[in-house]
Order: C-alpha cells, then structure tokens, then sequence
C-alpha cells in the first residue's frame, strides 16, 4: 500500500485514486467541499463532491484563489485563515461565512491543514462542511434564551434549581437575577458558596427547610415555604415554592421560585395584632396571650427554665364604675394597661383576659426577680390620680403570682395565679401573694 503522501502526490497529478485505500474513498465521499491550495492560495484541486456542497462547478474555481469564495474576498477572515497557516504552519479551524454561486451565504466550518513536500513551498489542504442550518438554529435559540433571560430577570421572583446530594448536601445549580435585584445577593456567588444564602437563614428556619426537603424527597411532593433571610438591611420574609425532578441515583434536585413577601408578612401581622389586641387597653387578648404564652412555655421547657404567670385584678373596680360611670372605669383601665407595659419590659406578655382582670408571663426571670418587677408595677399603680368630676380618683391592685416549671402547663399556672390573687384579695388586697417559698410583702392599708 502506498503511503498518504505518495497517494497525496498521485492525487495532485490527477492519477487514479481506484484501489488506492481508505483515505481516496474518504476524499471521494467525504460531505463537504475539499480543496488543494498551493502557497498563494489559488485552487489546484478539488474533491468529486465540491460543486454539490460548495455551489461552484470546478473549472469555475480552479486557478483562481479560494478567497473568492469569502464575502470580502479581500479583507475576510478566510483571507486571514490562509495568511494564518502559512505563517505559522499550523491548521487552523473555525466557521467562515462563505458566499455561494448564486449569492447565498452560508456558514462552513472550516479546516485548514498545511501540508510540506520537501524544501518545496507548503500547500493548503482545505475541508468545508456546511452547517448554515445548525448555525442558523444556534443563533435562534441563542436569540430566544436572551429573550427569556430579559423576561426572567424582570419576574418579580427568582427562579433557582437547587441539588441535595447523598450526604444532604445543597448546592444551587442555577439562580436568576432576580436575586441580585431584590436581596442584593450575587447569583454567582451564592451558586459557588450556597452557604451565601443559605447562611442567612435562622436556625429555626433552616431546620424547617430540612424538614420539608427530606418529606419531599421521600414523597416526590412540591413543596411550599415561608421563612426569613438576614439582609443587611435587616430580616425579610421569602415564600420559596418548589417541585421535585426526577430523582437520580443518590440526589435530588427541585426547580422552583423564591418570592420576597416581607411586605405581605408586615400586613398579615399587623392584622394578627388587631386581631389579638383589646382594643380598650392595648393589651393581648386572651386568645392571643395562650398563644404566645404556649410558645414562650415551649421555648423555656427546652432550656429547662421557669416562668413566672401573675394574675392582676383591680380593686373595687365596680364601685368605681358605679360612682364616677363607665367613662371614668374606661380611663381608669387605659391608665392601668399604660403603667403596666413602663413598668414590664418589652419582652413580657401582657393582656386582659377579663373585665378588670389581666395576667402577666415574666419571661426569663427568676422568681425573686419576677416579684420585684411586680411590686414596682403594683407602687406605680397605687400612685396613679385620674381627675373626673373634679375629684381626684385613685386604685390599686391586687396580684397572685405561681411559678412555671418546664414540664408545667399554661392552665396550671393560671389556676395557681388565680388561688394566689385570690388570697391577695382575701387578705386585704393591693398586695402581692405567691408561693410559700416567696417572701411576700408586707399588707399594705
């Protein structure tokens, strides 16, 4: 068998090719266009299928330079592809823009292979394949992704695909713009470090997350989420909706949106306030304060803590209202709540659960401190003067303390506040009564 050289050489004098192995039958059926170059680039040779794929007949083509093949004969990039080999006696590959016989454009890739014999000039193998219409749907689809990229990042939300590997492991495959523009997070960063947005969840909310990922993978179900980012702007609430793919061997991944809700939450807590303030007082109601009394009871049992509840009931109260009118009873109420909360700090629960009765929960504190934050509160109250018909009106109050273990419950500690205000009721009032192992205060007149 001769070697690609020598059948190279008989190729270029035009000598049978029949019988001369794969490389000839390769030429002959190759689907492109294949030209020989000499060092100038002018056609010597061209391959049976030329004028079918290239659109020119070969005497047309033969002896002229294949760069008129180019839409700028003189200055194009195949002019510049040629110079390029040359030069370096290198191939060279990529797409060129070629023109047709009969004027159309299309796109070839393109291949140029230098090929030395000997100390004579180089020549120019040339291989072309016409991908106009990949090309074609290429740019199409490269048009179309930017339309859809511009219409993603203009959504009010952002679109993620988040990964959780064998070992629970997360990672964000993608995430849009949006992120940029709404938490001021960079998607990049947050896909190269998930931890930049995962982070900034809270420890409570990153385990309801958890939560709700391992029912999903376990289910396939979509899933639904509100929870907080810490911003540097502060914490914002985020709805984050997602559905399941597919899961793969070891993984799991779930394309979704995360929506900022934080102005929602603002007015659906707002409402949730309403909803749980009497509206005489500003108090909690009573619904409200079993509700938040649960929650802070629940987070004192799992540090082992006590609380401290207090029932508050003012004294004489109806024959306030019966001398001086509902009116005077009224204002008498608002000066009471009023004194309460400056005399509580911002974290105690405090609300009326009756007409002239209130309770207290102490977060927090220790007994002995819970009954001296009282006794200021029941001194401020005693000290109070409210004017009505040019008289000066004044009340106390009396108060039953219990005292909350971490395996107690709410109802417990409300029935052992209210024996306690009880006692305080029945041994004089304006005082404090508690547990035994208190000391109490002395009886106030």
């Amino acid at each position: 068998m001769l070697p690609l050289r020598k059948r190279w050489q008989r190729w270029w004098r035009g000598e049978s090719t029949a019988g001369a192995g794969l490389d000839a039958l390769l030429l002959a059926h190759y689907p492109g266009a294949v030209m020989l170059l000499d060092d100038q680039g002018v056609v010597c040779e061209v391959n049976p299928a030329f004028e079918r794929h290239a659109g020119y007949p070969p005497e047309q083509l033969l002896g002229r330079r294949a760069v008129m093949l180019d839409i700028d004969p003189l200055r194009g990039d195949f002019a510049q592809a040629l110079e390029q080999c040359l030069a370096t006696r290198r191939a060279w590959q990529g797409v060129l823009l070629c023109r047709r016989a009969d004027g159309s454009l299309r796109h070839q890739t393109t291949m140029i292979q230098p090929l030395q014999q000997g100390e004579a000039p180089p020549r120019l193998l040339v291989m072309q394949y016409d991908v106009t219409g990949m090309r074609e749907r290429e740019l199409r689809e490269r048009h179309q992704l930017t339309r859809l990229e511009g219409s993603v990042a203009r959504m009010p939300g952002v679109l993620f695909r988040l990964r959780q590997d064998g070992e629970g492991r997360l990672e964000f495959l993608y995430l849009s713009e949006g992120l940029q523009s709404l938490f001021g997070l960079a998607p990049e960063q947050c896909m190269d470090a998930p931890q930049s947005l995962l982070g900034r969840l809270p420890d409570e909310d990153r385990q309801r997350l958890e939560a709700v990922l391992a029912q999903s993978t376990v289910s396939l179900a979509p899933w639904q989420l509100d929870f907080r980012l810490s911003l540097p702007r502060g914490l914002r609430w985020v709805e984050a909706r997602a559905t399941p793919l597919a899961r793969r061997e070891g993984e799991q991944m779930w394309d979704g949106v995360l929506i900022d809700i934080d102005e929602r939450k603002q007015v659906e807590q707002r409402i949730q306030r309403l909803v749980g303030i009497d509206m005489l007082t500003g108090a909690l109601n009573r619904r409200a304060f079993l509700e938040q009394g649960e929650a802070a009871l629940a987070r004192s049992a799992r540090h082992g803590q006590t609380l401290s509840l207090a029932m508050l009931d003012l004294d004489h109260f109806k024959a306030l209202n019966d001398t001086y009118g509902h009116a005077a009873g009224d204002l008498a109420l608002q000066l009471f709540a009023t004194t309460c909360r400056e005399s509580l700090r911002p974290y105690d629960l405090f609300a009326r659960i009756g007409g002239e009765e209130f309770v207290v929960l102490l977060v927090d504190s220790r007994p002995e401190e819970a009954w001296a934050i009282l006794e200021r509160l029941r001194q401020a109250v005693a000290a109070i003067e409210l004017e009505a018909d040019g008289e000066t009106i004044r009340f106390t109050v009396s108060l039953g303390l219990a005292v909350l273990s971490a395996d107690g419950s709410l109802d417990a500690g409300l029935g052992q506040a209210d024996r306690a205000l009880y006692r305080a009721k029945h041994s004089g009032r304006n005082r404090i009564c508690g547990p035994e192992s208190l000391v109490q205060t002395p009886d106030m007149p």
